[in-house]
Parts: C-alpha cells; sequence; structure tokens
C-alpha cells in the first residue's frame, strides 16, 4: 500500500516561481524550488494511509490503533538521546507562534529524558480516531491545513485534500542469488535497490570475502549506476514512463560498464534535496506467516516547518523534490507526486522463509537495503550481525564515505581504486529494521545507529 498525495492543482511550474521569486527578490527564472515552506507541503497522505491499512489488511479499528500514540501526546513521554539531537532544528525551523507553542518548550527544544506532552496533535489523533481520516481531508482539520499554506503564500486547498485516495500498487520485484525482493515501485526509489542488486549479481559482488575491497567496490559501483538511472527516470509513472531498470538484462548492459576502479557516474539530478532525510520504519513478524515493513515520513526533521494552526500537525515537505527546471525528470505538475525515497521491503529468502525490512535515511535507503540483503543472503549473517556491520554510502558528490569503523585497510584499497573516501559518523548511514519468519521460527533486529527495539510479544 502506498498513500503519497501529489502538488495542488494550482501548483503549476510557472506559478511556484513566481512565488518563489517574490519571496526571495529575484528573477523567475532564477527561482529554485525551496527546501522548506509552503511550496514544498504536497498533500499528506498519512491519516487515510493509516485508515486504509486498517481497513484493508487489519483485525482491530484505528481507534484502538492510535490508542497509544494519544495517550503519549496528552500524558508525555521521556524524550531519548537520539530524538533530542534530531528536535534541536525545531528552535530555527519554527517561526510562528503556534509551530513553537506546540513543538518548542519555553521556546526550547527538549533536553534529554525531559518529559514531554503534546496536547494539540493528541487532540487530533484523537479527532482521527474517532471520526476516521476524513476528519483530515474534509473537515476542520482539513481547513487548518489549508489556511496554513494558504497563508504562507502556497497553493494548497481543500479540494487538493478531498481529492487523496491511497493505492494499492503492485509491488516490483528480481531475484538476488536465489532470495526473490520486493520494493515498491516509482515514484519510490524501490527499482534503485532493485538494479543494484541485480548489477551486483551480474558482477558477482556476494562471492568475494565478506571484509574484501572487491566486495565493497562492486557493491557501490553497482550502486553508483543504479542511481544514475533511477534518478534520471523514477517519477510519477501517472507523468512519465521508465525503462525496465529491474530487468536482468537492463542489469547486464550496465554491468559491462563497471572496470576494477572507480567510475565517474553521478546522481545526475541535483538539487532533489533527498540525499539526507528522517523517517520511521517498523517491521513487525506474527506466528501466523505475515510479515510487514511499514514506514512513515515527514522527510526531513519536522518537515516544512509549517505547522496546521492549532492541530498540532506539522507539515511534510515531500514536494521539496520536485523541480523547477522544465527539463528534469521530477519537474513540478499539478497533481503530479514527487520522487519519494520511502522504500518498505519484503524478502523471500526460502519456500517457508520470509523477511521485511527497511533501511531509514534518504539516498541511504537503497544503499542500505542492498548491504543488509547481501549479507544475510551470501553470508547467512544473523539479523543483529547483518544490521552491525559497517557500512558505505555513495554521496551525491561522489564521494564514498564509510563509517569509522569500517576497516581502515579496505578503505585504503578502495582509495588505491580512485574511490574518494571519506570518514562520515555512524548516524550519517541510515537506520534499519527487519523480521523473519523462517518456516515459524521468529527472529528480528534493531539497528545499533539509532533509537530501535526488538521484541517478542
Amino acid at each position: 500500500m502506498r498513500s503519497c498525495g501529489g502538488a495542488p492543482a494550482d501548483a503549476t511550474i510557472e506559478n511556484v516561481r513566481e512565488a518563489v521569486a517574490a519571496e526571495r527578490g529575484v528573477a523567475p527564472e532564477a527561482a529554485e524550488m525551496p527546501e522548506t515552506g509552503p511550496h514544498t507541503v504536497t498533500v499528506p497522505g498519512t491519516a487515510r494511509g493509516w485508515e486504509a491499512t486498517v481497513e484493508r489488511f487489519g483485525r482491530t479499528d484505528l481507534e484502538a490503533l492510535l490508542r497509544p500514540a494519544i495517550r503519549y501526546a496528552t500524558e508525555g513521554y521521556p524524550v531519548s538521546e537520539r530524538v533530542a539531537a534530531q528536535w534541536e532544528h525545531a528552535e530555527e525551523l519554527f517561526e510562528d507562534a503556534h509551530a513553537r507553542d506546540a513543538y518548542l518548550f519555553d521556546g526550547e527544544t527538549p533536553t534529554v529524558g525531559q518529559t514531554v506532552a503534546l496536547p494539540e496533535l493528541g487532540g487530533t489523533l484523537r479527532r482521527i480516531a474517532e471520526e476516521g481520516a476524513d476528519v483530515v481531508y474534509e473537515g476542520e482539520i482539513a481547513q487548518a491545513i489549508a489556511d496554513e499554506v494558504q497563508s504562507k503564500g502556497g497553493f494548497l486547498t481543500t479540494d487538493d485534500l478531498a481529492a487523496f485516495e491511497p493505492e494499492f500498487p503492485d509491488p516490483v520485484s528480481t531475484t538476488y542469488n536465489g532470495a526473490e525482493i520486493y520494493e515498491l515501485p516509482p515514484n519510490n526509489q524501490g527499482v534503485v535497490a532493485l538494479e543494484a542488486l541485480n548489477i551486483a549479481e551480474a558482477l558477482g559482488a556476494g562471492e568475494y570475502p565478506l571484509d574484501s575491497p572487491e566486495r565493497a567496490h562492486y557493491f557501490a559501483e553497482a550502486t553508483k549506476l543504479a542511481f544514475h538511472d533511477g534518478h534520471r527516470y523514477v517519477t510519477d509513472p501517472d507523468y512519465e514512463d521508465h525503462p525496465p531498470l529491474a530487468s536482468k538484462e537492463w542489469a547486464a548492459e550496465r554491468a559491462g560498464e563497471v572496470g576494477e576502479t572507480a567510475g565517474d557516474a553521478s546522481f545526475g539530478v541535483p538539487g532533489a534535496n533527498a540525499e539526507d532525510a528522517d523517517t520511521v520504519l517498523l517491521c513487525v513478524a506474527d506466528d501466523e506467516g505475515n510479515v510487514v515493513s511499514f514506514i512513515n515520513s515527514r522527510f526531513a526533521g519536522f518537515g516544512s516547518g509549517l505547522v496546521a494552526g492549532d492541530t498540532g500537525v506539522a507539515l511534510q515537505n515531500r514536494g521539496s523534490s520536485f523541480s523547477l527546471d522544465d527539463d528534469h525528470p521530477n519537474r513540478l505538475k499539478p497533481g503530479k507526486r514527487p520522487f519519494h525515497t520511502l522504500i518498505p521491503g519484503i524478502a523471500k529468502l526460502g519456500e517457508d522463509d520470509w523477511a521485511a525490512f527497511g533501511v531509514m535515511g534518504g539516498y541511504m535507503q537503497p544503499q542500505g537495503h542492498v548491504q543488509v540483503l547481501s549479507n544475510v543472503v551470501d553470508y547467512d549473517l544473523p539479523l543483529q550481525a547483518a544490521l552491525d556491520r559497517p557500512r558505505w554510502r555513495y554521496r551525491e558528490d561522489g564521494a564514498l564515505a564509510v563509517e569509522p569503523h569500517f576497516d581502515s585497510q579496505v578503505a585504503a584499497k578502495l582509495a588505491r581504486r580512485d574511490h574518494r573516501v571519506r570518514l562520515l559518523p555512524s548516524d550519517e548511514f541510515g537506520g534499519a529494521q527487519i523480521v523473519r519468519n523462517d518456516g515459524g521460527t521468529l527472529s528480528a533486529a534493531t539497528e545499533p545507529r539509532k533509537d530501535g527495539n526488538a521484541q517478542g510479544y
């Protein structure tokens, strides 16, 4: 299931160019898509997405499922180290009094261990629980959302909100060394992960020793080419077609371009504002054979910086991945959905062996999928060991970043293969979760780089 909305009906390139130009004091032809603000707010999909998930797959109702979140929002919860650190940008982002009142405390972000409550958001969640998701799309909350965006110069209307519906697209898939991998199709970047796996398989990347420079080199080059293609073709399929990026034939051609040293393929679409982003992921498996990967995101931290009146709803900034360039694959069009980084994943590892997984973090997501899946499929690592392994990530500027605990000798050998190796802190390498049902045996692992919990119940 996918629940992501498109651009407002009046958000043409011309209209947004003129609005941004006026706000920034530049000529319309020099205007670029901002990272925050009213023009980055696309139609929110969360509430109807929750409701559609419950109605299609659930055995209980939305009110019961939202009850714990309502309790935490209204009664409060202690803030962890990770959440406190990621909350800090709110002091600069939120400018309006109602936004600061909703998410700051005496004008400041919460400290570690501080108990905070979000009563306005709790009240909105309670209304959704009692009245259904329509209250967000057709009722008072919808009006508050539209009023907030329009008051800042944006184009979102209640008609845009009312017209939104989630969808149930068929997944895109491939096989990788005997495993079947399923991802979300465009406008999400799942085909980037699939193409990278196909190229890596063609190169035999998973046949090298686990800690070898050859393994890292060939997987990184496979991922580089997959990003090069994905960022040129992945967009809303209702507006643009894309080639068969997830096919073995496409991968075989691309694999032929990989040598023993780093190639010069690039992301190719600067200004997409998606290299590093924030997401929440949960994965669940049960004893009836169900596995679920479920992902929610406001994109970058608290999103656009807009909070809808007194609802406590902080609006996302997914529209910042649009471009105001007429030739860009993700050029802005009314109703069009932007390039989405979110890719929950499912893997069939054997006849009665299924896993649900994901790796949060913008462009790290498909790169994390490739590395975690290879750790499990190629080297049969236990789930937690598969997540604990040091990671690399290809950066938008062409560098190959590695974690501080990445093998220094391997990093040096990668540099000799012409990779521009860069050291980044571990919190730049995504946040993974994975669950598995292997013939009725349940197992799970959680990301050591972020807050998380793997728990049986």
